[in-house]
């Protein structure tokens, strides 16, 4: 699948509005959090911090130059010359090649790393977890309970689990853009664009077997073909319990210090034996150093640093307050669906856990948004860049540029309420596979770039996955998705009437849900199969909503993508300014695909007290006994049965300065000599403001440690092989 179009998965926010809107969201994935020992702040308190601090930096990106730790590097463009002057470091190609083969991505959204000669991938529990949902039943609970496979025949398949490896990265703007003038129409560059595109994908493609997608960067300013390994056959070999994995839970969310063993192992096969994987990580047994250099390599989802003035407007007056009711919204749905049962409540467990922190990210960036002197601060560094713009003859396209980009936030802000957001599990299968079959008609290159044929792999895994779907839950999301779209359109609105066909939302969804096949991955198989005419005449009532929505959701489809096009247009020319006033040694806003950052372990000062950079797993139980009988700080029995075991000093989690965002989580923290000391699983709340802007004063990346990590195989799992084989 194209970059431009991919859901970076339930990890991130962003992702995460993304799967349930169907339009680009921003904003930092899971955050987690706090400690006894720091005093919280409180909400209100939060957001006037994070209103100040996005008040004293200019949230443009490059024409202040990068500054301190900041940074997510591409990795055929690395940051030399900083980490030279600053740390004395200088990453030579194959220091570079054999980490950016080391790292792994998580299709369904996240990062990870390969931590053996055979296969073993490590990733955060969360980042597993719509895996360990999908491998857990009523009668065993992956996810809650935890796993082991003792032997590789033990180990779980994971169903429709798509793994990355980045082979190679290959400039192609000139490609990409070959036929595009100034005078083209959008729609006539967009549709070219696409072309392009698909031929340059589905000949790397053909030429190397390897999977490729074009990604854009710079906001439109370069392009750059990835070409990916695929790992198919994915499968579990250890999770904790969710207890510790997310031990505080709610209430520890966005703070630190952090007590979590957030982490999980997989095992990639080829040929149904475990993979040959030669480079991989060396483990390292005492972890980081207080102060010490460390990289973090991994996949920041999506970042809007180079967002204009009139942008950020937009995602403060209209996008993040429409993504909050609606997350607002699925949030109480699916907690009254959960009340109806242990076993509801287990379905619902996975998308409730992504509403839920979805909803706090963007809580977070929209209070630090409203603050008037943000944006004042933000108009006034806009207008500087404006003059010296100006200044420059050959830099004046971009004035029209920065118009453009605010005539397209009206346009969008419009539209926003009126938008069609239909997207339950099983409804979104059915409807890619309607538009997939139509879409085939046309041309690769004239496709949607979600069903180009050099995309088609990994569409046709997801759509036939037989991964569990649950027909009581889809009922219940569909029955609200119907109820919001006569709240907001009008109940007489045409659409609405076609739609419902003389029924309530909650009896159509039940019409509809019980009365449809494609719950059956052969059904849905078939239905592809069969072809758009047979799918048109289709008496199944899924496969019909799928075809009464598919023209307005086309519509706006097209609609969304002719504005990205112009925006593309416009960003690329403001990136030729950033380009021509800064120089081109900075970095592009995240695009889900492999990035470097480096910083340091380093505590930080908050409200006049000195946070330490590493808890450990003496902290993990005194956290427990200063919140006895709270259920989100009990835990594991495993934990408490074996705490006579532990070596107390054993450090638990740390942080330190990298330049993170979601995606990132499931990152390898790395030392010099390319030996893994962090597994990234978080940033405490002064890193939110990270999609807008870097800032290492307070806001820091929180791994979980190597040696907790081996320590714990041991000490608590009876896991004495697994452990030893980390890093061999």
């Amino acid at each position: 699948m194209n970059s431009d179009s991919q859901s970076f998965g339930r990890e991130l926010a962003a992702g995460y509005c993304d799967a349930l809107l169907g339009a680009p969201a921003h904003g930092q994935g899971r955050l987690d959090v706090v400690a006894d020992t720091v005093p919280a702040m409180t909400a209100s308190g939060r957001y006037r911090w994070l209103a100040g601090l996005l008040g004293t930096l200019f949230l443009l990106v490059g024409v202040q130059g990068v500054k301190a730790d900041e940074g997510m590097w591409l990795f055929n463009d690395l940051p030399v010359k900083q980490l030279e002057e600053r740390y004395g470091f200088t990453p030579d190609q194959v220091w570079a090649d054999k980490l950016m083969r080391a790292c792994v991505r998580f299709n369904s959204g996240g990062s990870a790393s390969f931590v053996s000669s055979n296969g073993l991938v490590l990733t955060n529990h969360h980042v597993g977890a719509e895996t360990l949902h999908k491998l857990s039943t009523p009668e065993r609970n992956v996810y809650d309970d935890g796993f082991l496979a003792k032997t590789w025949d033990q180990e779980l398949p994971a169903p429709d689990l798509e793994l990355n490896q980045l082979i190679s990265i290959e400039d192609v703007t000139a490609r990409v853009n070959d036929g595009i003038t100034a005078d083209l129409a959008p729609a006539a560059a967009l549709a070219k664009r696409r072309e392009n595109i698909a031929a340059i994908e589905q000949a790397s493609l053909d030429e190397t077997g390897l999977r490729s997608d074009v990604v854009t960067l710079f906001g439109g300013g370069k392009y750059h073909l990835y070409r990916y390994k695929k790992y198919t056959d994915v499968r579990l070999v250890f999770s904790p319990e969710a207890a510790i994995a997310f031990f505080g839970g709610d209430a520890d969310n966005f703070e630190y210090p952090r007590y979590c063993l957030d982490a999980c192992i997989f095992r990639v096969y080829e040929d149904g034996k475990p993979a040959h994987t030669p480079d991989f990580l060396k483990w390292s047994d005492n972890g980081p150093a207080d102060g010490e250099l460390v990289f973090v390599a991994g996949n920041p989802g999506r970042t809007s640093r180079i967002f204009t003035n009139e942008a950020l407007k937009y995602q403060r007056d209209h996008r993040m307050p429409y993504v909050l009711d609606f997350l607002r919204r699925r949030e109480v749905m699916l907690q009254q669906f959960g009340l109806a049962g242990p076993e509801q409540a287990r379905r619902a467990q996975d998308d409730l856990f992504g509403v839920q922190n979805s909803r706090k990210a963007y809580m977070g960036m929209l209070g630090g948004l409203q603050d008037p002197a943000v944006m004042a601060d933000k108009a006034k560094r806009q207008a500087a860049l404006m003059a010296a713009i100006q200044a420059d003859p050959q830099l004046q396209p971009a004035i029209a540029a920065f118009q453009t980009i605010a005539d397209i936030q009206q346009q969008r802000a419009a539209t926003l309420r009126t938008s069609l957001s239909m997207n339950s599990q099983v409804f979104g299968l059915v409807h890619s596979i309607v538009q997939m079959v139509t879409e085939d008609k046309k041309p690769s290159g004239s496709r949607l770039p979600a069903y180009r044929d050099s995309a088609r792999e990994s569409l046709e895994r997801r759509l036939f996955s037989d991964a569990p779907l649950y027909p009581d839950l889809e009922q219940a999301v569909l029955a609200d998705l119907l109820a919001r779209l006569c709240e907001t359109r009008g109940g007489d609105d045409p659409l609405c009437q076609q739609v419902l066909a003389g029924l309530s939302p909650i009896e159509r969804a039940r019409v509809v849900i019980s009365g449809t096949k494609m719950f059956d991955p052969a059904a849905r198989r078939q239905l592809a199969a069969d072809g758009a005419e047979a799918a048109a005449e289709s008496s199944d009532p899924l496969v019909q909503l799928a075809w009464q929505l598919d023209p307005e959701l086309r519509v706006q489809t097209e609609t969304t993508e002719a504005w990205a096009e112009q925006e593309r247009q416009a960003y690329a020319l403001i990136a030729d300014a950033l380009f021509a006033t800064q120089g081109d040694s900075t970095y592009p806003d995240a695009t889900f695909t492999l990035r470097l950052a480096f910083g340091t372990v380093k505590g930080y000062d908050e409200d006049g007290q000195w946070v330490p950079p590493m808890t450990t797993m003496a902290d993990t139980f005194a956290h427990q006994e200063r919140h006895a009988g709270e259920e989100a700080f009990q835990l594991p029995q495993s934990w408490i049965d074996n705490r006579h075991k532990i070596d107390p000093a054993t450090p638990f989690n740390f942080v330190a300065t990298p330049d993170i965002i979601g995606g990132n989580s499931g990152s390898p923290v790395v030392n010099q000599d390319l030996e893994l000391v962090g597994l990234i699983f978080d940033g405490n709340i002064q890193s939110l403001v990270a999609d807008f802007m870097y800032t290492d004063k307070q806001g820091r990346c929180t791994s979980v440690h190597s040696s907790a990590i081996r320590q714990a195989l041991r000490w608590f799992y009876d896991a004495e092989e697994l452990a030893e084989s980390l890093g061999r």
